[in-house]
């Protein structure tokens, strides 16, 4: 049975699979800039709970970086965040929002039966993104930076969709191999054929896809009020291991 990984590998697989235009490094805290596509990649977090000394110098100054570079400063707090920082957040009365919750699963024996039209494509390639922004119903700016952000993957990945029996894009994701932790990304189903089975058949060809190029566990990033794709994740084998949430100055 494969070892689950640390919070911190996990934190290090999802930033790897899921760039940024511009980051910053200041000890153990990173400030990641992408022109506002998802908060993970614009936002700023600590990386070692041990790395918390003038964290409120720190703070103001990310959180300016954040602000000259027309973001809002938001500082991603998971487990590795340390209790001076918590503290200084709280005195500044940063708020929270927006709390997920990470789940993993062991890739060892498992295999999934393919199911449906499914299809595997670069991530750069227009017809997973344009399938993905479809399905998201992403403006023209969006998509424009979700192509540079693609185009900055490192590691392996596929763009993966599930097609409908009309040829029409019925669920997407993009799946990365980072480190050997399998990173799920974008995973979305058309809103008007849910319950159909496409969510569960996008994300069975995804993890099949990480775990035939060498991932040993998987990892996936889901905001704690979405029931609907937790249940689904619990059902193919992921657990929780933490929670993350947001701050943002009140």
């Amino acid at each position: 049975m494969t070892t689950l990984p640390s919070i911190l590998g996990i934190e290090a697989a999802c930033l790897s699979a899921w760039p940024a235009v511009g980051t910053v490094h200041d000890g153990a805290w990173i400030w990641r800039f992408a022109h506002g596509y998802s908060k993970r990649s614009n936002s700023f977090q600590s990386l070692d709970p041990e790395d918390d000394d003038e964290a409120e110098r720190r703070i103001a100054y990310l959180a300016g970086l954040s602000t000259s570079h027309g973001i809002e400063p938001v500082f991603r707090v998971t487990p590795l965040a340390g209790p001076r920082v918590i503290d200084a957040l709280n005195r500044a009365g940063w708020a929270a929002f927006d709390e997920s919750c990470v789940l993993v699963m062991d890739l060892e024996g498992i295999e999934f039966e393919p199911a449906g039209d499914v299809r595997f494509f670069e991530p750069t390639d227009p017809r997973w993104y344009r399938a993905q922004s479809t399905l998201s119903q992403s403006t023209g700016k969006t998509v424009e930076t979700l192509k540079i952000l693609l185009g900055l993957i490192a590691p392996e990945a596929r763009g993966v969709v599930v097609y409908a029996p009309d040829g029409s894009p019925a669920a997407a994701a993009l799946a990365v191999n980072s480190g050997g932790i399998g990173v799920y990304l974008n995973v979305i189903s058309d809103k008007t054929k849910r319950r159909q089975g496409y969510g569960a058949a996008v994300m069975r060809a995804a993890l099949n896809w990480t775990k035939e190029n060498g991932a040993r566990a998987a990892a996936i990033q889901v905001t704690s009020d979405n029931e609907p794709a937790i249940r689904l994740y619990e059902s193919l084998g992921f657990v929780e291991q933490y929670r993350y949430h947001y701050r943002r100055p009140a």
